[in-house]
């Protein structure tokens, strides 16, 4: 008989608000009666950890596990070892210090977060405090991104989708974005100024919670520049949970009714 467990990974902080914030969108996931779930992290929360997650799930008799990536990008190289060492690919792309984790149960392995409708509405939500006129606005959204070909790529199209999908929610002039890594952030910021000098800047940091890139490294790098900016990443906010429930519950009635 198949009793599915659901399991969140989130990246993990030393950041005890960090931690709450993710573990209070997974508490509010609504699930069949009968279908547990499980928040983990990839690193830094001991006792909380993926292979925690899989033998609390496991000891609950869970043969199948839907595991829910609660990472913004496809880009991200976490995505990569975490599908590796679960067994989802029999190989990483990049170099990784992962081992396979000892796991029985069968894994399904949803998509990250990436341009997803609700995503967007989210980002939108809380972005539209610092909105004013937006047809004379340029929405500028800032991602973590990354130096490597493949997943560089990855951050692009998903930056990209996003950026479409909220211009059309806030109606604004423009919509942009710039990777953290590499650094984007002054060529746009540039680019914009030239191209656009009637606009303000709005900036939108794509980060799943609050921390030391939305705090701090968003700000150091646009220092001198003119723009607005309430470092706002998505939790808290309800849809976050209604995200984890859509990935969970249409693997589970695919598979169910499949």
């Amino acid at each position: 008989m198949v009793k599915y467990g659901i399991l969140v990974i989130s990246h993990g902080s030393r950041s005890a608000d960090w931690v709450r914030l993710v573990d209070e969108a997974v508490d509010a996931v609504q699930l069949p009666d009968g279908v547990p779930i499980y928040s983990s992290f990839l690193e830094i929360v001991e006792g909380r950890l993926i292979q925690d997650g899989i033998t609390h799930l496991e000891s609950l008799g869970c043969t199948d596990l839907v595991v829910v990536p609660l990472f913004v990008s496809s880009g991200s190289t976490h995505i990569d070892e975490i599908s590796y060492a679960l067994g989802v690919k029999d190989a990483p792309l990049l170099p990784t210090d992962m081992e396979p984790f000892e796991i029985r149960a069968r894994v399904h392995m949803a998509d990250p977060m990436d341009d997803d409708a609700e995503v967007a509405e989210i980002l939108q939500g809380k972005v539209s405090p610092l909105s004013e006129d937006p047809p004379r606005e340029i929405l500028l959204l800032v991602g973590h991104g990354s130096i490597e070909k493949g997943f560089h790529l990855q951050w692009r199209r998903v930056l990209e989708g996003l950026a479409v999908r909220i211009q059309a929610l806030g109606g604004y002039a423009e919509a942009d974005y710039a990777m953290l890594l590499p650094d984007q952030t002054a060529f746009k910021m540039r680019l914009w100024k030239k191209q656009r000098p009637d606009c303000r800047v709005i900036v939108a940091p794509v980060f799943l919670s609050e921390g030391y890139f939305t705090r701090e490294v968003i700000p150091e790098r646009l220092a001198g520049w003119e723009y607005r900016y309430n470092g706002a990443a998505m939790l808290p906010h309800p849809g976050i949970s209604r995200w984890i429930e859509r990935r969970a519950l249409s693997y589970i009635n695919f598979e169910m009714n499949g």
